[in-house]
């Protein structure tokens, strides 16, 4: 079954994966699913910019705030921005132009959303 929430479509039968390219963990997870033969559909951020509808679905689907869904730790943060109380709209427009920052990577599948902490968590979808 099809499920399309705003932008994001998904499906009971494929797991989405939103990575950064760049991330050690993502790459682990990413390799660990196919080497469990999860079917998976991934998504570089870095190469495939989310849009800002993406961006607030996948928040809402973690049940995060935009601005939850933003590395404030990570260094490209850290060393671009202070930490402020910005708009949805304004964090919106950061991940957008600094994809590194958003905290990934993050599995859909169906109606089950999770923000992967360690490898193994994509057999948990």
């Amino acid at each position: 079954m099809l499920n399309i929430m705003g932008e994001i479509a998904t499906s009971d039968r494929q797991i989405t994966f939103f990575y950064s390219s760049k991330s050690v963990r993502a790459k682990q997870a990413l390799a660990y699913a196919k080497a469990e033969g999860l079917p998976i559909r991934d998504i570089d951020i870095l190469k495939t910019p989310l849009t800002g509808t993406q961006i607030a679905e996948l928040a809402d689907r973690l049940h995060l705030e935009i601005k939850d869904l933003v590395n404030q730790e990570h260094p490209s943060y850290k060393s671009r921005f202070e930490h402020h109380n910005f708009s949805s709209e304004d964090w919106i427009k950061m991940i957008q132009h600094n994809p590194d920052i958003m905290k990934q990577p993050i599995a859909l599948r169906g109606d089950i959303t999770i923000l992967v902490e360690t490898p193994t968590d994509i057999i948990k979808i």
